[in-house]
């Protein structure tokens, strides 16, 4: 139960911080990334970010809703389920980020 209210806790925080960084706020990402993004690029750079940022947390909060509804009826196949969208989500996820890192940073390094 307690790890279930962890995942969606932590789910929470990444939307609150992608809906952020959809504003043009990209305080919250590493230093390095924020001097490279042009100030022109900054709010297409926030919100692609901001975007896979939220699709982690959306896919964080079904896991652990997945999780806790597994538990409670005691079945297996929700739990797998929620592992793979879960997954899915995470990918997806840092596809965007890492794209929009590569489109705005000229490179992740």
């Amino acid at each position: 139960m307690e790890k279930m209210i962890i995942t969606i806790a932590l789910g929470i925080f990444c939307i609150v911080l992608g809906v952020i960084n959809r504003t043009g706020n990209i305080s919250s990402i590493h230093s390095y990334h924020r001097k490279r993004v042009s100030e022109e690029n900054r709010l297409p750079f926030g919100k692609l970010v901001g975007l896979g940022t939220i699709i982690i947390g959306a896919a964080l909060i079904v896991f652990g809703i997945f999780s806790f509804v597994a538990e409670l009826i005691t079945t297996q196949w929700l739990m797998i389920l929620g592992i793979i969208l879960l997954i899915v989500g995470i990918v997806i996820g840092l596809v965007l980020n890492i794209y929009a890192i590569i489109k705005y940073n000229k490179g992740i390094f």
